[in-house]
């Protein structure tokens, strides 16, 4: 309601300035043929001018914004495989007894196309995802997410990621994830129902993470190289990856 009495009152004031200054001219040059026809040409030019406006400039500046928030927000997911992610996948995919099937699939390289990338997407959204509750070290994961629990809530907090639906999903799920483990006493006196449980929320962000970090490694290659050549030495699929370059 505010916001659009705020609206009429700014275009009532644009009115009557422009109807008083029509009147000044008019009281200088007492000329009212030109006052017409200077106001009629600038009726004439008004639908070109809100055709520049909405159709060009405004999609021009709505494009620049797109890209800088685009970026913003990639920085926000480097930072979180950096803290958290990267490490997670490589926790969960040595408990994933099928990631024989695709591991060769999912070793990025810098002569990746477009079509590889979709490709190896499609394939993982197929893909069964699977971990091993039983050799996985619950509670090592437990302390690894609490003690980064306040960076995920400030994930959580940041306004640039609302517009990121999926890797939202990602941060909280593995925010629940979090907190489901926290609220448990001794991991290893859990029933073995209760593990099954903690199961499906460890695949839920094993997934989850593996569609975000392809996306993310398809974003490296193309915008920087040099982020992307330390992403390939550090590939947690790849069990000979070194950051040392060789």
């Amino acid at each position: 309601m505010n916001d659009r009495k705020w609206l009429i009152g700014l275009a009532a004031t644009l009115v009557i300035c422009s109807t008083l200054l029509y009147f000044i001219h008019y009281l200088v040059f007492h000329d009212l043929h030109h006052i017409g026809v200077f106001a009629l040409h600038e009726l004439a030019f008004l639908p070109v001018e809100v055709l520049i406006v909405t159709l060009v400039i405004h999609r021009l500046l709505d494009e620049r914004e797109k890209m800088q928030k685009l970026e913003k927000m990639n920085m926000v997911i480097g930072t979180f495989f950096s803290r958290v992610g990267t490490t997670l996948i490589s926790c969960f995919a040595a408990h994933d007894p099928n990631l024989e099937s695709v591991r060769s699939e999912l070793m990025v390289t810098d002569a990746w196309s477009e079509e590889n990338f979709s490709a190896v997407l499609a394939r993982m959204k197929a893909y069964e995802y699977d971990i091993d509750t039983c050799t996985l070290d619950l509670e090592r994961l437990r302390v690894f997410l609490l003690d980064r629990e306040d960076f995920l809530v400030r994930m959580l907090e940041n306004p640039v990621l609302l517009e990121h639906e999926d890797f939202t999903e990602l941060l909280r799920a593995t925010f629940h994830l979090t907190e489901e483990l926290s609220r448990r006493g001794a991991i290893a006196e859990c029933p073995l129902s209760d593990i099954a449980h903690l199961g499906g929320d460890v695949k839920r962000v094993y997934g989850l993470l593996i569609h975000e970090w392809i996306a993310y490694m398809h974003y490296l290659m193309k915008n920087y190289p040099y982020l992307f050549s330390l992403a390939l030495r550090t590939n947690p699929f790849d069990p000979e990856s070194s950051v040392m370059v060789t």
